[in-house]
C-alpha cells in the first residue's frame, strides 16, 4: 500500500486528486495540507511514502519543502505538480531532490503511473517535461534530442519505460504501425540501434534515472 499525502493550497485541486486516488486499491491518502509548512509537519509526523506537492504556494515553496525533506533524510519521496512547463524549473526541482515532475494538465493515468514509479524509488518525468529538459543544453553542448518532434519524444519516453508498441498505440490513440514508424524514425535520428542504447543516451542527458537499464513503469 502506498501511503500518500496531498500538499496544495487549492482545496478544489486536492478534491480532484482525491477523487482519482481514492479509487485505487494500492494507494491510501493519509493526510492533506494547504501549505508547504503544514505539509512538512505532516511528512515528519506521518512518514508517508509519497507526497504530491504543488510547487507554487504562499510562504514556503514546493522547492524548499523538497529540499528540507532531503536534508532531513526523511524517507518520503516527492512528486511535484505545477502549471509551469520550463526546462530550467524541473531541472531545479530534480536537483532539489524531487523524484517526480508532472504538469497539472496530465491525465489521471499518468498521475497514477508517476506515483507508483516514484513510490518504487524511480524517477518519473512527464513526456512534455522530459522534452523541455532534452532541449536544454548540457555542459554547453546541444542535446541530440533537439532533433525529435514532441510525439517522437513521447514515444521514446514510453519505450524506455518498458511499454510495448501496442500499449503505446492504445494510449496515444495511434495505430501500432504508426508507433513503429515513430520508433524507427527517432532511433535513426539519435543514431541508436536498440532500446538499451536509447536508455543509456537518455540517462546521459538526465531524462531518466541512471540504473543500468530501462525504466519499467
Amino acid at each position: 500500500m502506498i501511503r500518500l499525502i496531498l500538499v496544495d493550497d487549492h482545496e478544489l485541486v486536492r478534491t480532484g486528486f482525491k477523487l482519482i486516488l481514492e479509487q485505487q486499491s494500492d494507494i491510501q491518502i493519509i493526510g492533506e495540507a494547504a501549505s508547504a509548512e503544514e505539509g512538512l509537519r505532516l511528512i515528519r509526523g506521518q512518514n508517508p511514502d509519497v507526497a504530491l506537492v504543488d510547487v507554487h504556494m504562499p510562504g514556503m515553496s514546493g522547492i524548499e519543502l523538497t529540499e528540507r525533506v532531503i536534508r532531513s533524510h526523511l524517507p518520503t519521496r516527492i512528486v511535484v505538480l505545477t502549471v509551469v512547463n520550463d526546462a530550467r524549473f524541473p531541472r531545479r526541482l530534480l536537483e532539489a531532490g524531487a523524484l517526480g515532475y508532472l504538469t497539472k494538465g496530465c491525465a489521471a493515468e499518468e498521475l497514477l503511473t508517476a506515483i507508483r514509479t516514484v513510490a518504487a524509488g524511480r524517477r518519473y518525468l512527464a513526456p512534455d517535461v522530459a522534452q523541455q529538459l532534452a532541449l536544454a543544453t548540457l555542459d554547453g553542448e546541444g542535446s541530440p534530442f533537439e532533433q525529435l518532434s514532441a510525439r517522437e519524444m513521447e514515444v521514446a519516453m514510453m519505450l524506455v519505460r518498458g511499454k510495448p508498441i501496442f500499449m503505446i498505440a492504445e494510449q496515444l490513440h495511434l495505430s501500432p504501425k504508426t508507433v513503429s514508424t515513430y520508433k524507427q524514425r527517432l532511433m535513426t535520428k539519435l543514431e541508436v540501434e536498440n532500446l538499451i542504447a536509447l536508455a543509456h543516451l537518455m540517462e546521459a542527458y538526465s531524462l531518466i534515472e541512471s540504473r543500468g537499464g530501462m525504466l519499467v513503469s
